[in-house]
């Protein structure tokens, strides 16, 4: 049983995860027809639920590895993976999610938003999301695209009265989109960028130089899109985010300071896992004794989100015998396109780390490897690692359940403007 067999079944399993996602809705639906409670609801339940998929046939893969090339060389692969990105989104979506860490933000929502409604006369609602979905983006080139994520989808959460799936799908689509190329301000933020950043040197200023500033564009001409097209449905059933005198009086401002210490520790210490979890202890404590300042943590759904996260990365190395290849021999825009689509179905960290690891390419295949990467982060779940994190905190506003294929092609036009943006820029 050679190397390329088992990067073969690597591949093979990795597909049918990528297909399982975009089937897990039916299945969710399917276990609706069996009596509650059942072993086949049950199944079919778990089975609907997209946080599992990769991990679910991770596991049955390894089981496969283990078999055919023996326990050991198992254990041996999986010890020689790297889980740090994981742990520390585990981390930081329960300390992001915190009341006091909410609150503070909310507070800053309510002061931008009001003085922009008040200058340009438009409603507060409106005012607020474009806040939300400007800054929120871009504040993750400085507190990491995972935390970003979290902060601004609990935000807009907070901000929804009436969900419709058809405009939901449109909001969604503008936030991953954003988040993925939002965090290519810096060099330490956007997984895709770190993953070469060492490798390349590049530094934040090259990074900011080469993206940044094209990023943020991107950002801006997306949420305008957005609100100007659903302007009167964001109106009916959105309300503008609010933060009552009660509530300012009732979390002392110690406790968000704190809070907030723990958020920097953790992106200070977010590539390195046992410092990472360290401060993360650190924080349970403080939670446990500051509880009357607390909401219920978000302990089951970043457990889920981290799984899915840990299954992706499970298949990474297997994609390297067609992925580096493929890769390699596409000419500058083939590479872009290609780049920005293979996204799609996989990790845009993974794909930089395997396109850094190709030989000979020239500075401008290497931007337009990661520009790809960064574009189409927002297509579907997997392909930026914190779209798990607002996926687990918006599905239930899905009333008919989440569809790939419809986040797919919600995501298309905002990657479109991205692409443009990130394509035409560099040209000049």
């Amino acid at each position: 049983m050679n190397d390329l067999t088992i990067e073969v079944l690597g591949t093979i399993f990795f597909a049918i995860a990528v297909v399982h996602t975009f089937l897990a809705p039916r299945l969710l639906k399917w276990s609706h027809h069996f009596k509650s409670g059942s072993a086949s609801e049950a199944f079919l339940h778990l089975m609907g639920e997209i946080e599992v998929v990769f991990g679910f046939w991770a596991a049955i893969f390894m089981a496969i590895f283990a078999t055919l090339r023996g326990a050991g060389t198992a254990v041996a692969y999986h010890e020689s993976l790297h889980f740090t990105e994981p742990i520390f989104v585990f981390c930081i979506m329960v300390v992001a999610a915190t009341r006091p860490v909410m609150f503070a933000a909310r507070a800053l929502i309510q002061m931008l938003g009001h003085g922009l409604s008040k200058i340009l006369r438009i409603p507060e609602v409106v005012a607020d999301l474009f806040v939300i979905l400007t800054l929120g983006p871009l504040s993750g080139s400085f507190i990491t695209e995972p935390a970003a994520m979290t902060v601004t989808t609990l935000l807009l959460r907070s901000m929804i009265k009436k969900s419709e799936d058809r405009w939901m799908y449109f909001l969604l689509g503008v936030l991953f989109v954003n988040i993925s190329i939002g965090g290519a301000l810096t060099s330490f933020a956007a997984p895709p960028i770190l993953m070469v950043a060492g490798k390349w040197s590049w530094s934040t200023s090259y990074v900011f130089t080469h993206f940044g500033w094209k990023s943020a564009i991107a950002v801006l001409v997306n949420t305008l899109v957005l609100i100007l097209v659903f302007r009167k449905r964001f109106q009916e059933n959105m309300q503008s985010v609010r933060v009552s005198a009660r509530e300012v009086e009732s979390i002392p401002l110690w406790i968000v300071l704190v809070h907030y210490l723990i958020v920097l520790a953790l992106v200070l210490t977010a590539h390195h896992e046992s410092a990472a979890m360290g401060v993360f202890m650190l924080f349970l404590g403080i939670a446990s004794v500051t509880k009357q300042y607390q909401d219920a943590l978000r302990l089951k759904e970043s457990l889920l989100v981290a799984f899915f996260l840990a299954g992706i990365i499970m298949f990474g190395n297997f994609q390297s015998w067609w992925l580096s290849p493929l890769l390699s021999g596409m000419d500058q825009i083939t590479l872009y396109l290609g780049a920005t689509s293979l996204t799609a179905v996989t990790d845009n960290a993974a794909l930089t780390y395997l396109g850094s690891q190709v030989e000979g390419l020239t500075e401008i295949s290497k931007y337009y490897l990661v520009a790809g990467a960064i574009a189409g982060g927002g297509l579907t779940i997997i392909a930026n690692a914190p779209n798990a994190a607002g996926f687990s905190i918006l599905q239930k506003n899905f009333s008919e359940g989440f569809s790939p294929l419809l986040l797919l092609r919600a995501a298309i036009i905002p990657t479109v403007i991205a692409v443009i943006c990130l394509g035409i820029f560099q040209t000049l």
